[in-house]
């Protein structure tokens, strides 16, 4: 086992490996819960979803650790299942199980792209600098999400947001878990991030501000009502309006992965020389779960950012997901346990996460404006617009425009020429 997931050369262990496990599951696991809650207002079956999301997670997450050798979890994402939801099934009126077909048909496609290492071509022609502003940028989305998770930033009319109140239980409580946690850090105590989540939760529970679970055990729901659904629906995948889904799935789908595997394997000291061994493994794992879930019933999975909580405290292997996925697996016959597993409780983990990320801006080249102005974009825009994607598509469109006006195109890959025009129609969709 320490051979295949090369232990020595990357300067890990069992022990340092699992407990980087243990992190990023506690760190994603409110996706059991969210995924549910989202999916089931389109008419979805929760408990069905729920089984979906975790299986889907166990695949994934096994998938990219034993392809790739890289210490990730794959999951749901968040902002697609809001998008299947709420712009696809609420919004376009399409019934979900056309939708789920449109998620199914969009991971085919994905898995035929990997295939073909078109995926791993364009990541690996992305400019060394704009790939330090991708990873530094997610690192200022998760420290913003972990913000308002805790409630220590919150929304306001008129500044669009401010900070919350301190004094609230449940955000003092993130505040002592954020302190504790630092604290920890600062000291040099190995996994201070895991044992951060550990003992905010039991002082949590002490003084009451997180309920005790009612039960340790759960009944496993039944994957009946959403499991192979997509299969009666293929005929429907050549209406305008289910291509146009399709179509966004792709796009966004994408570059939120490209991103977080950039970030991730940068984070995990695993890029080399500007580019991602096993890129292309990764990315069909990725796709292959996309492909799965939606047979399982549960919109996109992705890269889960959160998979930094995981590298912060060691996780340097594939054997990092193999445990995330195991804990997925426990997870699925211990439900009602996650309810002490608050977004207070994992908000000082993505904050402080977010902040050993964001340490990627200093190898940006910020002594040439054409460098400077496309990568300060990708990073800001992340954060304010929710959207890794949409970060990364502006700063794709300014990066060759500010290239050929300091006449320095030839330094251009022709690929990226052409995502700078593919970017620009696609806002021009959006519009």
């Amino acid at each position: 086992m320490k051979s295949f997931f090369q232990f020595a050369e990357r300067n890990t262990s069992f022990k340092q490996e699992s407990l980087a496990g243990i992190t990023t599951f506690l760190s994603v696991a409110y996706i059991l819960v969210v995924n549910p809650l989202i999916l089931s207002q389109s008419g979805m079956d929760k408990g069905a979803v729920f089984t979906a999301t975790a299986l889907t997670a166990i695949i994934g997450s096994l998938l990219i650790g034993l392809l790739s050798n890289y210490p990730i979890a794959i999951a749901p994402s968040m902002g697609l299942n809001s998008f299947f939801t709420f712009s696809v099934t609420i919004g376009m009126g399409i019934e979900w199980p056309v939708a789920l077909t449109g998620v199914f048909i969009a991971g085919i496609i994905f898995m035929i792209l990997s295939l073909l290492k078109i995926r791993e071509k364009i990541i690996n022609v992305i400019p060394q600098d704009l790939k330090h502003a991708v990873a530094s940028g997610i690192g200022f989305f998760i420290a913003f999400i972990g913000l308002k998770n805790a409630g220590m930033v919150v929304s306001d009319p008129d500044t669009f947001v401010t900070l919350g109140n301190l004094t609230s239980p449940m955000t003092a409580l993130a505040v002592l878990g954020l302190v504790i946690t630092i604290w920890m850090l600062v000291r040099g105590i190995n996994g201070g991030i895991f044992y951060g989540m550990v003992i905010t939760t039991v002082v949590g529970m002490v003084f009451g501000i997180i309920s005790m679970p009612s039960s340790i055990v759960g009944d496993v729901p039944s994957l009946e009502p959403t499991f192979g659904v997509v299969f009666g629906h293929l005929d429907q995948i050549l209406t305008p309006e289910l291509l146009a889904v399709i179509f966004t799935f792709l796009f966004v789908a994408f570059f939120d992965t490209a991103g977080a595997l950039i970030a991730l394997t940068s984070q995990a000291g695993i890029m080399k020389d500007n580019k991602i061994p096993n890129a292309g493994r990764a990315l069909l794992a990725d796709s292959s779960a996309g492909a799965i879930g939606a047979i399982l019933g549960t919109s996109t999975p992705a890269t889960s950012v959160e998979s930094s909580a995981g590298i912060a405290v060691g996780g340097r292997t594939g054997f990092t997901s193999v445990i995330i996925a195991a804990c997925f697996a426990i997870a699925l016959f211990f439900s009602p346990i996650l309810s002490v597993i608050t977004s207070e409780v994992t908000a000082p983990a993505l904050i402080i996460v977010g902040s050993l990320m964001a340490m990627e801006i200093s190898k940006i080249n910020w002594s040439q404006l054409e460098v400077v102005i496309p990568s300060f974009i990708t990073i800001i825009m992340m954060p304010l617009t929710s959207s890794v994607a949409t970060g990364i598509a502006l700063g794709f469109i300014l990066y060759p425009l500010a290239m050929v006006a300091q006449k320095r195109f030839k330094e251009v890959h022709p690929i990226m020429y052409v995502l700078c025009l593919l970017f620009t129609f696609y806002f021009i969709f959006l519009a």
